[in-house]
């Protein structure tokens, strides 16, 4: 069995798949969950008001419970029903739990993600057209579930998939290869692959798309736009040796915090494990949605091998 050593430097062993698997879904909650109360703020003032901001507090713009997430939890536990219930990613069947979602009035929606749900509606079509303004990050912060499911399946069809939930809401092609680039990176972490081995994919990427270099200039106060939540987020997992110092450094650059830490925390929750987040902040999750995070992982999970299985 592999060794790692945790952060105090003692040996631990290497979490399992399902660990790894739990980790990454409840590391997005928590990512998300923290990261709300610094959303839309710049690093200064998130100084002034919290210090160092390290705990889950809820409270920020849009006034939530302790606790509490948003937008990218909700949306990914929306469409890891839809990817269960038929037994794999079937364009009409999320487009159609996406506005089952909305219909719930969320706390909080995007307008790329309300633009595209409000289309399905009035046409029936589970993509919208190429927008080269559409490069948000609201696709990839929902898209661990694919990652899950499709963990043993091929490259394509992981690809597939995440450009079938994608398009719903996000049709835009460096939106696209980011979000792909994310799903890879979260199942490479999944099945223990070294952090070189995961820059050298982020690293690809940029080759492909130079606006996603991260050895530059520290991304402060990243936007919704992908290439500055994604430019952020690799600054953080890879200059940072666990879950709760990638989540401290990103949550407080302000910003779309709540989707950089969200983001953050399903790759380094996969990388790291459960029991490498912090339990304070898995015990301030809300209940709810800490039993939602870890009975879809793992269904998701099983699902998804138990499927590939029976065709290869």
């Amino acid at each position: 069995m592999l060794v790692t050593h945790d952060h105090s430097g003692e040996p631990a062993l290497s979490p399992s798949l399902e660990q790894r698997a739990v980790g990454a879904y409840v590391g997005l909650a928590v990512g998300d969950a923290l990261g709300a109360t610094t959303e839309f703020l710049t690093p200064r003032e998130i100084r002034e008001k919290h210090g160092i901001h390290d705990r889950i507090l809820g409270g920020g713009w849009l006034r939530l419970k302790a606790g509490q997430v948003t937008d990218d939890t909700e949306m990914s536990l929306a469409l890891g029903e839809s990817i269960l219930a038929h037994g794999g990613v079937e364009d009409a069947a999320v487009a159609e739990a996406f506005s089952q979602w909305m219909r719930t009035k969320p706390i909080d929606i995007g307008n790329t993600v309300r633009r595209g749900i409000v289309h399905y509606r009035s046409t029936g079509e589970t993509a919208v057209a190429m927008n080269e303004f559409d490069a948000g990050n609201g696709a990839c912060m929902r898209s661990l579930p694919i990652a899950l499911f499709y963990c043993d399946a091929l490259h394509e069809e992981r690809v597939q998939a995440s450009r079938a939930q994608s398009h719903i809401t996000h049709n835009n092609p460096l939106a696209d290869a980011g979000t792909e680039t994310l799903v890879e990176m979260v199942v490479s972490a999944l099945k223990g692959l070294e952090k070189s081995l995961l820059e050298t994919m982020a690293l690809s990427l940029v080759s492909r798309f130079p606006l996603y270099r991260f050895d530059k200039r520290r991304m402060e106060n990243p936007s919704g736009y992908i290439v500055e939540t994604l430019r952020a987020v690799f600054q953080a997992f890879f200059s940072n040796d666990s879950y709760q110092d990638i989540l401290i450094d990103l949550v407080n650059r302000g910003g779309d915090a709540d989707t950089t830490g969200a983001i953050a925390g399903m790759l380094a929750g996969a990388y790291y494990g459960e029991e490498r987040i912090p339990h304070h902040w898995r015990k301030s999750l809300d209940i709810k949605t800490m039993l939602a995070c870890r009975d879809q992982a793992l269904g998701l999970l099983a699902q998804g091998r138990q499927i590939d299985s029976t065709q290869y």
